[in-house]
């Protein structure tokens, strides 16, 4: 006999996460369910960044949103990957790209070959095999071109910078045009079944209770729901990611800098963020406070300015780490609800992504079945030990002894699932991804590549063609990847002819 279905989710909560599971479920649901958000307008939400990874790509096709429209409406650009400064040293400077690095020959990947050669003093630096870093370095972008798999042009990966803002009101619109009802005002109690803690509904400052059968938890660091009600336990990770605070503030862009990548400077005590929109630059300082003051923290982070500010520093406290459990009994939490790294890599609004994504694959029948749930915290758990372990290796990973904050950083003990990877690695240039997580062999490459983790060897089957075929082999991958970036327009020219803003 299978129980009656769940009819009834209320989302406490807007912004980003907010909006981005009620337009979801919104689409996938359809009639027959009542869905009903509540926010106050009265609580700020918390943006710590405005990019991006290219699943979100995936999240707007699902839901039929043009992509022009959408740059358009939330002052969008694009990002090919992360530009990162003076992380593995001082004077550093490396990108991570999306996409793939060269290409494979027969059955070894290709950074074996450019292991072998670059022992050699015969290659060129890694990022001139790919498209996605050697396209920044010139301020080129598009689109790929499906119709040139074969090509460069066809492999080209991309994501997106936008104002969070304007993309959860780009939401909101498209969820109340699905039916979605919004509530305004604040939550002041939440309401639990007597006998097992189940949320029966939300009481509000009005005096309304909002009813429902399933309740999302989209109240951010808060953690209203799942922490303060539930009760669910919080996995501390500040022992490994020691920043805690960030500064936001915006500036006027700089006129013909429009790259299309996050840019990421280390400072003495943590780092600044640079996010490239059509109206402005975001700009952040992301900083540990056992490390640096605030005073300290807000002079590096407006010294450090390319443009006029356009307001004060905005402070943001936060803690690394998630909750042991995001579902529990008849509560999902989605977003910042259910644990934060830090801003490094853009992986928030992907979490967002995946964790309404797994809610949808394992949507509950109003009896809650308990097998389901565990599920859904495995999937989570396993996801986010797989991300926290490619956050801590930007920290890790470096040379930098010229403050306490990086000698710390250096010197830390690190999971053994991330030590694992490193050792791999640094014998024989190894790396495996497993259970398909977020970030792929090639990220694991140019981070470490980047930072200085030196690979002992490579694959023994490198070595089975002659070493001039391979250079040549090389040589002819960073050419047709040099012809294509001459081919492309430039980032500006991209946006101006496909997607500008109306008022900028």
């Amino acid at each position: 006999m299978t129980s009656s279905h769940v009819r009834t989710i209320v989302i406490a909560g807007g912004g980003t996460a907010g909006w981005m599971t009620a337009a979801a479920l919104s689409k996938v649901l359809g009639a027959g369910y009542t869905i009903r958000l509540v926010e106050s307008e009265q609580i700020g939400t918390i943006g710590v960044g405005e990019a991006t990874i290219p699943h979100i790509r995936e999240f707007n096709s699902a839901l039929g949103i043009d992509e022009d429209e959408f740059v358009r409406a939330t002052q969008g650009t694009f990002k090919l990957g992360v530009e990162f400064r003076n992380w593995g040293a001082l004077g550093d400077r490396y990108i991570h790209g999306f996409g793939a690095i060269g290409q494979q020959l027969d059955a070894v990947p290709f950074h074996h070959y450019w292991l072998r050669m670059a022992a050699e003093g015969k290659a060129a630096d890694l990022q001139a095999y790919s498209i996605n870093t050697a396209a920044p370095l010139r301020q080129k972008f598009m689109r790929a071109r499906p119709d040139m798999q074969a090509s460069p042009l066809g492999q080209i990966a991309h994501a997106f910078h936008f104002d969070a803002g304007l993309y959860a009101n780009f939401l909101r619109r498209y969820a109340e045009q699905r039916g979605v009802l919004r509530t305004e005002g604040k939550v002041v109690q939440v309401r639990q079944r007597a006998h097992d803690g189940f949320i029966e509904g939300l009481q509000m400052e009005s005096g309304a209770l909002v009813e429902g059968d399933l309740f999302i938890d989209c109240s951010g660091m808060r953690a209203m729901l799942i922490g303060q009600a539930m009760g669910v336990p919080f996995e501390d990770y500040s022992h490994w990611l020691p920043n805690d605070r960030a500064l936001a503030v915006p500036c006027e862009a700089a006129p013909g800098d429009l790259v299309p990548v996050t840019r990421a400077t280390a400072h003495t005590a943590g780092w600044q963020w640079r996010i490239p929109l059509q109206s402005r630059i975001g700009n952040g300082h992301v900083y540990s406070s056992r490390f640096m003051g605030d005073d300290e923290a807000a002079s590096i982070l407006m010294s450090n300015l390319e443009g006029k500010p356009l307001g004060e520093p905005r402070p943001i406290s936060f803690k690394p780490g998630r909750r042991i459990r995001g579902w529990d009994r008849n509560c999902v939490a989605v977003g910042l609800a259910a644990g934060f790294f830090e801003p490094i890599e853009s992986t928030t609004i992907h979490m967002i992504q995946t964790s309404i994504a797994r809610l949808i694959s394992m949507f509950p029948r109003a009896g809650f079945e308990q097998a389901d749930i565990d599920e859904y915290n495995a999937q989570s758990a396993a996801e986010y030990a797989a991300i926290r372990d490619f956050i801590i290796l930007h920290f890790k990973a470096t040379r930098r002894n010229d403050s306490p904050f990086w000698n710390y950083c250096r010197e830390m003990p690190v999971p053994d699932s991330l030590q694992h990877k490193l050792d791999l690695y640094r014998s024989n240039g190894r790396i495996f991804r497993k259970n398909d997580e977020l970030f792929a062999e090639v990220s694991w490459l140019q981070v470490m590549h980047g930072q200085h983790v030196k690979a002992g060897g490579y694959h023994p089957l490198a070595d089975r063609h002659p070493a001039e075929q391979v250079r040549a082999y090389l040589d002819d991958i960073q050419r047709v990847v040099g012809k294509c970036v001459d081919a492309m327009p430039t980032h500006a020219e991209f946006i101006a002819a496909n997607c500008a803003a109306l008022d900028q």
